[in-house]
């Protein structure tokens, strides 16, 4: 393991107890939800990932074959950061559930001109 570290945690589930091990490999790993699009008022996609910089470079490149690159949606134009991926997923379930609308205004408000912020992840 490459400059992580490791935590054991015990979790409650449907009551029961249990043990995991979490591991966060390196400091450049960041949880995240992110919204893509095609261009500005176009097709929006929503996702999440423990590597934000890595999961936007294969959705630019194409290299994972899916929505993303049948509809050419990779621009980078709002994600959130978090500690942890279970908190990024749960965000990302809600916001799933939301009204289009909704998420344009969550976009202009980090984003008003949907500029493409890839390059001030990895500047």
């Amino acid at each position: 393991m490459r400059g992580g570290s490791w935590v054991l945690q015990r979790t409650m589930v449907s009551g029961f107890a249990y043990r995991r091990l979490r591991i966060a490999v390196e400091d450049s790993l960041v949880c995240a939800v992110y919204l893509l699009a095609h261009k500005r008022d176009g097709t929006l996609y929503l996702g999440v990932t423990s590597n934000l910089s890595r999961r936007i470079w294969e959705h630019k490149t194409k290299t994972a074959p899916g929505f993303t690159a049948r509809h050419a949606v990779d621009r980078l134009v709002w994600y959130e950061v978090y500690d942890r991926i279970d908190e990024a997923i749960a965000r990302e379930k809600a916001i799933k559930k939301w009204h289009r609308a909704w998420k344009v205004a969550l976009i202009e408000a980090m984003n008003p001109d949907w500029d493409d912020l890839y390059g001030r992840l990895n500047a």
